[in-house]
């Protein structure tokens, strides 16, 4: 099958950036994104073109780390599935495909369709874990969870950290990321007693250089976690109770 892959090639951070487009003459419907990427480049290094860059790691929908646009929605053509679960499917012979690096300003292109996303790990880094001592394993019951609660934390502990939906959100709002970790981490007994700092903390970085929830609800279209709409309310809810208990 033919495909028209028109890609994003930009050359670095100061470089500025430009569509081309390339003819990829024997693409397969059960290819994914990545491996349509990986035929191309092989494809473009014959004709001592320069490959396209682009990041991957696992390609089991783990690491979050090929996140990109295709055809101006995040990831590929299905809803809450990464790029390396995507699909070529049922395209048409001589279908033009748009792949782009995620759309947003707090994502600066490093190259072609990679993109700094450290911003993530600032806003993670001011309370996306729990402060504990380390040493010798505790006793499995120690400290005792019931299994509803277990479950709905891991279940809201699902989020890759692909940072899509930032780049879903019209707002460039990453509520649904914050409010995951917020939510995970106040259900478990020791990451718990920093509830309160932590949604302070987490607020300061959100106000500073992410936009507002809207309720567009774009991001959950895209999450490959599959994190349901009410998760983004939980930074609002963690934020409130955060104000009135200034103890943790």
């Amino acid at each position: 099958m033919m495909l028209r892959v028109k890609v994003w090639r930009q050359d670095g951070r100061e470089q500025k950036g430009r569509f081309e487009e390339y003819v990829l003459e024997d693409a397969d419907p059960l290819m994914s994104i990545l491996e349509m990427l990986d035929v191309l480049n092989a494809s473009l290094v014959k004709q001592n073109i320069a490959p396209i860059a682009f990041d991957s790691d696992c390609r089991e929908g783990i690491c979050g780390a090929c996140a990109l646009m295709v055809n101006g929605r995040p990831n590929g053509f299905a809803q809450n599935l990464p790029a390396c679960h995507q699909r070529l499917g049922e395209l048409e012979e001589g279908t033009r495909i748009t792949i782009e690096p995620l759309r947003s300003g707090l994502y600066p292109v490093i190259r072609d369709l990679v993109v700094d996303r450290s911003i993530l790990d600032r806003l993670m880094g001011t309370g996306g874990a729990a402060s504990t001592k380390t040493g010798a394993a505790p006793d499995a019951d120690g400290l005792p969870i019931g299994k509803d609660r277990a479950l709905e934390a891991l279940d809201l502990g699902a989020c890759i950290g692909c940072g899509v939906c930032v780049a879903a959100c019209p707002n460039g709002s990453a509520a649904l990321y914050a409010g995951a970790r917020l939510a995970s981490l106040a259900l478990l007994p020791i990451p718990s007693k920093e509830r309160r700092k932590r949604a302070r903390d987490m607020s300061k970085v959100l106000e500073s250089f992410f936009g507002g929830c809207s309720g567009y609800a774009e991001c959950v279209r895209a999450c490959p976690a599959k994190l349901p709409l009410g998760v983004t309310g939980v930074v609002t809810r963690e934020r409130w109770g955060a104000l009135f208990h200034r103890k943790n």
